[in-house]
């Protein structure tokens, strides 16, 4: 209603309905079948992400993952004559059925390279949201935005998540850790 300022109701029964919300969700997580645990665990490995980093995800966007998008900010492609690490080309080359796009930071050129199935221009930095929207939007190509991850680097790039409506954002320190790696 006009005026409401959205912040916690003062109807009587709050914390009752919480619980009884929270009961639900609980036992409704109780009851996924071993089937679709164990291939969530076998999609999640073609991925090149742990159960647990990849169920978050699903669980967040209701959707599979189709694409990574990575920044040349968490390649650590800063300048133009810096190479992809060895052991990111290798964890890049084992994504299994998904896209590889790259998103090219300023004033970068755009490489060649084949690990990636496109390669744009990034939004740039601070532009205002219908620019980093349309950026985006071009990036993902035929790919749908709710099933694309963001592998970024510094924390300013989780803005493109809500601007282009993506899945999720996953720190590259994080991705290319052995935490978020299966076995």
């Amino acid at each position: 209603m006009i005026g409401h300022n959205n912040g916690p109701t003062m109807e009587p029964g709050t914390s009752w309905r919480t619980h009884c919300w929270q009961q639900a969700r609980r036992s409704l997580l109780k009851t996924v079948p071993i089937e679709i645990v164990r291939s969530q665990m076998v999609r999640a490995r073609e991925l090149g992400l742990n159960y647990k980093t990849y169920a978050s995800i699903r669980a967040e966007s209701g959707q599979d993952v189709v694409a990574f998008l990575f920044s040349t900010n968490a390649l650590r492609l800063l300048r133009s004559q810096d190479v992809l690490a060895p052991e990111a080309a290798e964890q890049l080359e084992a994504l299994q059925d998904c896209g590889r796009l790259l998103a090219v930071n300023p004033p970068l050129p755009l490489p060649q390279n084949p690990l990636f199935s496109t390669i744009t221009r990034a939004p740039a930095p601070f532009a205002p949201w219908a620019e980093m929207r349309q950026s985006l939007r071009e990036a993902l190509g035929k790919f749908p935005s709710g099933g694309v991850v963001l592998v970024g680097a510094p924390e300013v790039e989780r803005e493109w998540v809500t601007a282009g409506k993506l899945a999720a954002y996953l720190p590259a320190s994080r991705y290319f850790s052995q935490e978020t790696q299966h076995g």
